[in-house]
C-alpha cells in the first residue's frame, strides 16, 4: 500500500476504535445527541475498516505464499503456492483500489433524499408523453431500491403526458445515485401522434436536487407570497372543490411553485416550501459547479441541466449516455427502471477522475 494511503487509512481506523470505546462509555449513553453523532460516524467508517481488515488478510496471504515458494521443495506444493500468490495479489490490488475510493471526499448531500423535476422540452405532446414515461422509469427504479416515492406537483397535457412533474424519492443514498441524472434526456422514435411513421426527436429536462431542511437553507417568509386557488385536473374528493391549491412566489429568486395534489392547503404549502428550499440550494450548487467547470473540464458532470446527457433510441433499441460514451441495448429494461448498469458506469468514471485528480 502506498505510504500516504496507509497513513490516512490507519488514522481513520484509529478513529473508529476511539468511537467504539466511547460508545461503550456510560456517559455517552446519557447523551442522545452525542450517541447519535458517534453512531453515524461509526457507520460511515465501517466500510473502510472492513476493507482494511480484508487488505491485511490479503497481504498476509501474499507473505505466506512467498514463504512457501521459497522454502518448499515439493513441485506440486510450489505450484499451488504460486496460484495462491497470484490470487492474493489480485485481491490485494482490488481492495487497495476500494480503499482509495473510500478515502475520496464524501459529497455531503449523498445520503439525502432527492427532489426530481421533469419538464417537457422540444417536441410538444411527444415530449410530454416521454416525460410521463421517464417519471414511470424513476418510479420503477425507486421500487427496486425501496425508495419512497411522493408526488409533489404535476401539470398534465390531457393525453397522458406531463408538461411538468415534481416528486420526491426518499431513501438511504438516493442522491448519491440519482445525482447523475440531471440534464437533457433525448428520445428518438415514431410518436403515437405521428401518422406518417417518421422518427421524431424530442427532449425533456431532468433536475435532481437534494432535499433541504430549514437548517440548510434560510428563507425569509417576508420574501414569499402565497396565493390559494381551486385545484384543476384529476383529483379525489375535496381536491377540486376547495381552495386547497397553493402558488408560492419567492421574490428574490423569481421562483414560482404551484402545488395542488393534497386536499389540505397546509400540506400543499409545506410541499411548496420543500421544493423552494431545494431549488435555492440547487442554484448555489450550480454556481459551484460552474466555477469548478471553468477551472477544469468535468467528463461526467452532475449539475448542468442544459447538458444533453442521454439518448433513448427506440427504433434501434439502445440507450446511450453521451458523457461516458456508454451504450446499452436494453432499452426495455431501462424504461422499466433498470438503471443500475448505467449509474454504476457513471459512478466508476467519476471515481476514476477523482482518483486521477488526487494522483492516486
Amino acid at each position: 500500500m502506498h505510504e500516504k494511503v496507509e497513513e490516512r487509512v490507519l488514522g481513520l481506523v484509529r478513529r473508529y476504535e476511539e468511537i467504539v470505546a466511547e460508545l461503550g462509555a456510560p456517559e455517552t449513553a446519557g447523551n442522545p445527541d452525542r450517541l447519535r453523532r458517534l453512531m453515524k460516524e461509526q457507520n460511515e467508517l465501517m466500510p473502510l475498516v472492513t476493507a482494511y481488515e480484508a487488505y491485511q488478510k490479503a497481504r498476509q496471504d501474499v507473505e505466506d505464499s512467498q514463504l512457501m515458494i521459497s522454502e518448499e521443495s515439493d513441485p506440486d506444493l510450489v505450484e499451488m503456492a504460486k496460484e495462491e500468490l497470484a490470487d492474493a495479489k489480485e485481491r490485494q490490488e482490488k481492495i487497495l483500489h476500494n480503499l482509495q475510493v473510500l478515502l475520496l471526499p464524501k459529497d455531503p448531500n449523498d445520503e439525502k433524499n432527492v427532489i426530481v423535476e421533469i419538464r417537457a422540452g422540444a417536441g410538444g405532446d411527444e415530449a410530454a408523453l416521454f416525460a410521463a414515461e421517464i417519471y414511470r422509469m424513476y418510479g420503477r427504479y425507486a421500487e427496486r431500491h425501496h425508495y419512497k416515492n411522493e408526488l409533489m406537483s404535476i401539470n398534465e397535457n390531457g393525453i397522458g403526458g406531463f408538461k411538468e412533474v415534481i416528486f420526491m424519492l426518499s431513501g438511504a443514498g438516493a442522491y448519491s445515485r440519482l445525482k447523475y441524472e440531471s440534464g437533457v434526456h433525448r428520445v428518438q422514435r415514431i410518436p403515437v401522434t405521428e401518422s406518417g411513421g417518421r422518427i421524431h426527436t424530442s427532449t425533456i429536462t431532468v433536475a435532481i436536487m437534494p432535499e433541504e431542511e430549514e437548517v440548510d437553507v434560510h428563507i425569509d417568509l417576508a420574501d414569499c407570497r402565497f396565493d390559494v386557488f381551486r385545484a384543476s385536473g384529476n383529483g379525489g374528493q375535496c381536491v377540486n372543490t376547495t381552495d386547497s391549491a397553493v402558488r408560492l412566489t419567492h421574490y428574490p429568486s423569481g421562483i414560482v411553485i404551484s402545488c395542488q395534489d393534497e386536499k389540505s392547503q397546509l400540506r400543499n404549502k409545506e410541499k411548496a416550501m420543500k421544493i423552494l428550499r431545494s431549488r435555492l440550494y440547487e442554484m448555489e450548487l450550480q454556481k459551484a459547479h460552474d466555477a469548478e467547470a471553468s477551472a477544469r473540464k468535468s467528463q461526467v458532470g452532475t449539475g448542468d441541466r442544459s447538458e444533453k446527457i442521454r439518448t433513448y433510441n427506440f427504433p434501434q433499441g439502445r440507450v446511450t449516455d453521451h458523457r461516458i460514451k456508454y451504450t446499452t441495448h436494453n432499452i426495455d429494461g431501462v424504461m422499466d427502471g433498470d438503471l443500475d448498469e448505467i449509474i454504476d458506469q457513471l459512478m466508476a468514471v467519476d471515481q476514476a477522475e477523482k482518483l486521477l485528480a488526487q494522483g492516486a
